[in-house]
């Protein structure tokens, strides 16, 4: 994984209307690992205003032990993107930015450069690293066709793929966009363009050495389905997933993190191959790419500690 920390991200990512104080307070209190503050599409145009404000003065209060604090602003094709970075506080930045809605590599590299110079802005002796990005890369169509292209895209900006520290997707958005009646058939699994989407998010995040953070189950109350697409999600290499209720984030935190189990034996992988080349543990012949998921076990596990 690159300098951009995907090992160290989230397992939970909550969603929180960005003017809403009573579902903010809840979900502060909850065990998600991040919450994301929405100045999109959550919260109505005549109640911006009020939602920035509103998520400054969080971002001011930050306390230890709370979930860490992103920030989802406004479509890069939109007019309130600029607004919404302005009013975020140069003495409390977020931990990251979600951009939604990208259709270039142009608007990652964009808002990396946007801000580095809010970071600069920063008064003396004010705490805070790197503000992280977090992109929704399936959104648009034009953001699916160019996926392919989005590794080679930000090599030529370094800062930007710093910065980048995850992909994550949506079928929501996307569906809307080509006038999609369903995201699912009839047996609740994603139809091939929605699965195509995943799979292309997933793979540019393996490209680029970031995390893949799996898109969020709308159908809030059926945690049964909200299993099985969290089994499935784990099973192929997301790294997390996002969620839209409190009553969401104990499963996600469940399904990202090792059993005891999973950690022991990623423990005799890395004994066991800890001089290099191959070796033979439990009758089976193991190697580079075992050690290398034992060491992402490893880490998954540290998330939850």
């Amino acid at each position: 994984m690159n300098s951009g920390g995907a090992l160290t991200l989230p397992r939970s990512w909550l969603f929180v209307p960005g003017d809403s104080e009573r579902k903010q307070v809840r979900a502060l209190k909850s065990a998600a690992d991040a919450l994301i503050l929405d100045l999109e599409d959550s919260v109505a145009p005549e109640h911006r205003a009020a939602a920035r404000t509103r998520v400054a003065t969080l971002l001011a209060a930050q306390a230890p032990g709370q979930p860490a604090l992103w920030v989802r602003v406004s479509a890069p094709s939109g007019r309130e993107l600029q607004a919404d970075l302005a009013a975020l506080p140069p003495r409390a930045l977020p931990a990251g930015i979600v951009i939604p809605k990208v259709s270039a590599p142009a608007e990652i590299i964009a808002l990396a450069e946007r801000l580095a110079l809010l970071e600069g802005a920063r008064p003396a002796g004010a705490a805070g690293g790197l503000v992280r990005i977090l992109a929704l890369v399936t959104e648009t169509p034009a953001g699916l066709l160019g996926l392919p292209q989005l590794p080679h895209a930000l090599a030529a900006s370094p800062h930007a793929r710093e910065r980048l520290c995850g992909l994550t997707w949506g079928g929501e958005d996307l569906g809307a966009a080509l006038g999609a009646n369903a995201r699912r058939d009839a047996q609740g699994a994603y139809t091939y363009t929605f699965q195509y989407a995943r799979l292309q998010c997933l793979l540019a995040a393996a490209t680029l050495g970031v995390a893949a953070v799996d898109a969020v189950h709308v159908e809030f109350r059926d945690l049964e389905a909200l299993g099985r697409e969290l089994a499935e999600a784990r099973r192929d290499g997301f790294w997390g997933k996002l969620a839209i209720h409190p009553d969401q984030v104990a499963p996600i935190n469940a399904a990202f993190t090792p059993s005891a189990e999973e950690v022991e034996h990623a423990r005799r992988v890395i004994a066991a191959l800890e001089g290099g080349g191959v070796a033979t543990l439990d009758g089976q012949m193991i190697d580079r790419p075992h050690l290398l998921q034992a060491q992402r076990t490893l880490a998954a596990a540290a998330r939850g500690t």
